[in-house]
C-alpha cells in the first residue's frame, strides 16, 4: 500500500490531524477521512503482520514474504521522514532508499509484544539512517563534528527567524539568537557549503559564461617535457655508471665540466669525450624527430 509523502504523515501523526475537536466533525454518523481510514488500516495491517512474522522461521521463503509486505505497508513512514530533508537538495530517491534501510533495521528488531507503536518505534531509526548518511556520504569535504552540529542550529535559527522577520535574517541576528559569535556563523555557512561540489567543467548559471576549467586553467610549460624525461630516465640506465654519474653532475646538479673533472678526478677533456660518447649512445638507441 503506497501513500504520497506529501499527503499522508506517519501513522500515528494520521490520528492526532483527524481526531474531531469542536468542529471538525459536526456530524458524528459520518464517514471517517480519507487520512484516518487509511492510518488504521496500515496499523492494523503493520499489527497482523508482525503477529504472522513471529510465528515463521527466519529465512523460509514465507519470513520474506510477510517481511516484505512489512517494509511495502510502511514506506509512507519513510517519505514522511525524508520529505524532512528536501531543504539538502540531495535526489528524494536517493534519501527515500536510505530511509527504507532504516525502516529494515526496525522491522527487524521491532518486538510487537513490548507495546510500542511501530511508527513511533521506526521513525528515530529511519531519521538516523537518514542523518548517517547525509553526514558520512553527502559532504564533499568533511568538517569537524561540532561544525556541523552547529550548522544545523545556524540552518534552523534562519528558517525561524526568516518567519518571524519575514526576510533573511543578518548575521548578526543569528548570532545572538544562538548566543554565539559572528564568525562562528559564517564558518557554519561555509561549511554548509561543503555539501555541493561544483563541476569545473559546468557554465556558469544564467551569465552564459564557459566553465571554471576554461576560465581558470593555463598550459603548463612543463608538459611537453615529461614524455622526454621518461624516455631519458629509461635510457640513462642502459649507460655505464660512470656516465649515469657524469650526465647527472651536468644536467641535473648543473656542474661544469671542469668542476665535474675535479669532482670525478679526471681531466676535462676526458669528461668532455665521455659526454660526446654518452649522447651518440643515446641518439642510437632512440632517435626523437625534430
Amino acid at each position: 500500500m503506497t501513500v504520497s509523502a506529501s499527503t499522508a504523515p506517519p501513522q500515528e501523526e494520521s490520528t492526532q490531524a483527524a481526531a474531531p475537536g469542536p468542529t471538525a466533525n459536526p456530524n458524528p454518523t459520518a464517514p471517517p477521512a480519507p487520512e484516518k481510514r487509511r492510518g488504521a488500516d496500515t496499523r492494523a495491517l503493520t499489527q497482523l503482520l508482525f503477529t504472522q512474522l513471529k510465528e515463521l522461521e527466519s529465512g523460509t521463503a514465507e519470513h520474506a514474504r510477510v517481511r516484505g509486505a512489512l517494509i511495502e505497508a510502511n514506506l509512507p513512514l519513510v517519505r514522511y521522514a525524508a520529505a524532512r530533508f528536501r531543504s539538502r537538495n540531495e535526489p528524494m530517491e536517493d534519501v527515500v532508499q536510505v530511509g527504507t534501510i532504516g525502516l529494515i533495521n526496525a522491522i527487524d528488531r521491532f518486538d510487537p509484544d513490548r507495546g510500542v507503536q511501530f511508527p513511533t518505534f521506526a521513525m528515530p531509526t529511519v531519521v538516523g539512517e537518514i542523518k548517517r548518511y547525509f553526514r558520512d556520504n553527502v559532504r564533499t569535504v568533511h568538517v569537524p563534528r561540532r561544525l556541523h552540529e552547529l550548522w544545523v542550529q545556524v540552518n534552523s535559527a534562519t528558517e525561524d527567524l526568516t518567519t518571524t522577520f519575514g526576510r533573511s535574517p543578518t548575521t548578526a541576528e543569528i548570532a545572538e539568537r544562538l548566543r554565539i559569535t559572528e564568525e562562528e556563523v559564517l564558518s557554519c555557512i561555509e561549511a554548509g557549503r561543503s555539501y555541493h561540489a561544483t563541476s569545473l567543467e559546468a557554465a556558469q548559471e544564467g551569465d552564459g559564461l564557459p566553465g571554471l576549467l576554461d576560465r581558470l586553467g593555463y598550459e603548463d610549460p612543463a608538459l611537453d617535457g615529461v614524455e622526454h624525461r621518461d624516455l631519458v630516465r629509461h635510457l640513462l640506465v642502459q649507460l655505464p655508471e660512470r656516465e649515469q654519474r657524469i650526465l647527472l653532475l651536468r644536467y641535473y646538479s648543473n656542474l661544469t665540466q671542469s668542476q665535474i673533472s675535479a669532482e670525478l678526478g679526471v681531466s676535462q677533456m676526458h669528461v668532455s669525450r665521455l659526454l660526446a660518447r654518452s649522447f651518440q649512445r643515446l641518439r642510437s638507441a632512440n632517435r626523437i624527430e625534430a
